[in-house]
């Protein structure tokens, strides 16, 4: 028996971001929405654990234990003592390397896949623990929805949405380190005050009321700078969008994946097609959000 899990891509609608902490991590005010981009995650009884990848990008995936992936399974196998003889095969469409946390996902994915497969009993506590020490984007990426993670991003409340947001999502040419971001971000805020990260009492309105206005109004990145420090065509990108109609445009994550907040499909499509033809791009896709976090398949979950 194999068990596919689905699991969503992330875009960050606030990104607050701290000055760093002694342990070189940032305390965060990061406000997750969960978009309709997914990668499968399929996971079967083999003889070893072993990890094959497919789709856009699937060269860029490290196939070795390093993987978020194999990290889950080695995770939940050690706490539960069970041998992690498992054939873990990804399905690709979440960007890599797009700060839309495609690799976080497939840690989830993973892990959830996993747990199914072997029964082992574990509480949704425990699955969310494994996830906080596999990565700061892992919890999120089971739970999907909405949510505020505060700390390095892993200490989740879940968040009201009021509707449906429509987004557009362009592709760059190359990837963007998700460290060396925050490597630039510490050299930009050299001898400046850094604020306590805070959520926006106004996104979170506009998020509960399903106001795209608002919500565009409302969105912020703070690593957005360095992100276009170390990668200064992305401007383009976001004039493009900006030119086509879109609401809101802003760097998703630490980047480089750029996202556009649209009013309704139409506006979606239009913005798309004006990034397509812009030439500041590699691909773009649209999104709805919010959608479900990490799933099992329903005809996974018939054949238990």
């Amino acid at each position: 028996m194999s068990v596919t899990v689905r699991v969503p891509a992330k875009v960050n609608v606030q990104l607050a971001v701290g000055a760093a902490r002694p342990d070189g991590f940032h305390d965060l005010a990061n406000v997750f929405l969960a978009v309709g981009l997914y990668d499968e995650v399929t996971v079967t009884p083999a003889d070893e654990l072993r990890i094959t990848c497919e789709g856009p990008d699937a060269g860029q995936v490290p196939l070795d234990r390093t993987n978020l992936a194999a990290r889950a399974a080695l995770a939940l196998a050690e706490r539960r003592g069970i041998e992690p003889a498992v054939h873990i095969h990804i399905a690709k469409d979440i960007p890599v390397a797009g700060g839309m946390a495609g690799g976080s996902a497939d840690g989830a994915g993973a892990l959830l896949a996993c747990n199914t497969l072997w029964g082992t009993g574990a509480s949704r506590a425990e699955l969310l623990a494994i996830c906080a020490e596999l990565g700061s984007d892992v919890p999120f990426s089971l739970v999907g929805g909405a949510a505020l993670g505060i700390g390095r991003g892993e200490q989740l409340t879940a968040l009201e949405t009021g509707g449906t947001f429509h987004w557009v999502f362009a592709m760059a040419e190359r990837g963007l380190s998700t460290p060396a971001v925050f490597r630039e971000f510490d050299r930009l805020a050299q001898g400046r005050d850094i604020p306590e990260p805070v959520a926006s009492a106004a996104l979170l309105q506009a998020l509960a009321k399903g106001d795209a206005d608002a919500l565009a109004a409302a969105v912020s990145n703070d690593l957005q700078p360095a992100a276009l420090s170390l990668f200064p065509e992305l401007a383009d990108t976001l004039d493009a969008g900006r030119g086509a109609g879109a609401l809101a445009a802003l760097v998703s994550g630490s980047g480089p994946t750029t996202a556009f907040l649209a009013r309704d499909p139409e506006a979606a499509t239009k913005i798309a097609d004006a990034l397509r033809s812009s030439g500041t791009c590699r691909t773009v896709r649209t999104a709805t959000a919010p959608a479900p976090g990490a799933t099992v398949t329903p005809r996974d979950v018939a054949r238990q």
